[in-house]
């Protein structure tokens, strides 16, 4: 099949079907690199946040081979996949974690530029110090989600930042010249005797969140001593390492599809000593979790995909934990009070009952049928 940007799919984030598989920034970033792309030798590009393939595969197109690919949400790394062996380049690139050998020795990186201001800053540090000297970034997004700081952060690592004019209502940000750069370090804040880890782009930060403080001040105080315990969308692992402190022979399993929340919850997990005792998986929903294993499942569900408002996300979560629970297992859920989730938690999982509630959050039990 011969490529083209318009064929690649949104499979398989089917979280928000509203969000085109490529976009205008997606195109100003190849058509401002196609000139440094263009001389690169294979394994030196190196291609962060790509959404749906369209930065990895339009290099691809282009003639690009070796390119290291790293893309937080797990469902992006499956889109690529998914679009990749539908254009027959499945063997020109590579998934690869936020770490030295992403960047190593590029000389080309093209970006999607994160929201969180902490992301590109772990992600200009490593690129720095990591890359090859003569490295340039291309560095894009929609204008409505870039603001200023954002060159002040990419200043801070290179000496250069050029400012593409805008198209299509996006922007390209050019950077050279990195300094001496730096491996990303977690921020980590204590919270009444907790130790909270996060790298950059985690939700709250180092911080807990109030819908996850209510759901801390009302988690069980009697757990089944078998069957699995699962905090489902972990985040920065502050629910599951919680559960791990308060029963000290119990085992925990945080999952998470954002690469940086595993990565979080992991160290927020060794800062507090439990980390033998809590698991973090990478996973969509609990896909990795059995049938009817569990005997409690915890979750906290996100109401957002990417920057869009998308509350289709959390019924998904009730119908894989109702999956996964086990009969008379229990699914404690926190959520925005004006989603009204309850008829859809008695209609996936089963009998619902309110634990708690104040001025903005719902705390729910919901019995396994």
């Amino acid at each position: 099949m011969t490529f083209s940007l318009d064929g690649l799919r949104r499979w398989p984030d089917v979280e928000a079907p509203d969000l085109v598989a490529v976009d205008a920034a997606d195109r100003l970033i190849l058509d401002e690199s196609a000139a440094a792309r263009a001389e690169l030798e294979p394994g030196r590009l190196a291609v962060i946040g790509d959404a749906y393939g369209a930065l990895t595969l339009g290099a691809a197109a282009a003639g690009a081979r070796g390119i290291r690919v790293h893309q937080d949400p797990l469902t992006a790394e499956r889109a690529l996949a998914a679009n990749a062996a539908a254009f027959g380049l499945g063997d020109t690139f590579a998934s690869h974690a936020l770490d030295a050998e992403l960047v190593r020795d590029a000389r080309v990186v093209l970006l999607r530029l994160p929201r969180s201001l902490d992301a590109l800053r772990d992600i200009a540090g490593l690129v720095a110090r990591y890359a090859a000297r003569d490295v340039v970034v291309f560095a894009g997004g929609r204008l409505k989600h870039m603001t200023l700081a954002m060159n002040d952060v990419l200043r801070t690592d290179f000496a250069r930042l050029d400012v593409t004019h805008a198209r299509q209502k996006s922007r390209v940000l050019i950077a050279r010249d990195p300094g001496a750069g730096r491996d990303p370090v977690p921020a980590r804040a204590a919270h009444d005797g907790l130790v909270v880890c996060a790298y950059g782009g985690a939700f709250a930060g180092a911080a807990v969140d109030i819908g996850t403080r209510l759901l801390l001040e009302h988690l069980p105080t009697d757990l089944p001593g078998d069957g699995t315990v699962i905090d489902l969308a972990c985040g920065t692992g502050v629910i599951a390492t919680t559960l791990a402190l308060r029963h000290s022979s119990l085992a925990v399993v945080a999952c998470d599809q954002s690469a940086v929340a595993v990565a979080s919850a992991r160290a927020t997990a060794a800062a507090n000593g439990v980390g033998d005792r809590v698991d973090v998986v990478r996973d969509d929903m609990l896909g990795a979790q059995a049938d009817g294993s569990a005997a409690f499942i915890a979750v906290n569900p996100p109401f957002h995909s990417g920057a869009a408002v998308h509350e289709g996300i959390a019924p998904r979560m009730f119908q894989e934990a109702a999956r996964v629970l086990r009969p008379g297992g229990e699914l404690r859920a926190v959520w925005n009070s004006g989603l009204r989730y309850r008829p859809a938690l008695e209609r996936l999982v089963g009998p619902t009952r309110q634990i708690a509630r104040n001025a903005k959050f719902t705390v729910t039990a919901s019995t396994r049928r």
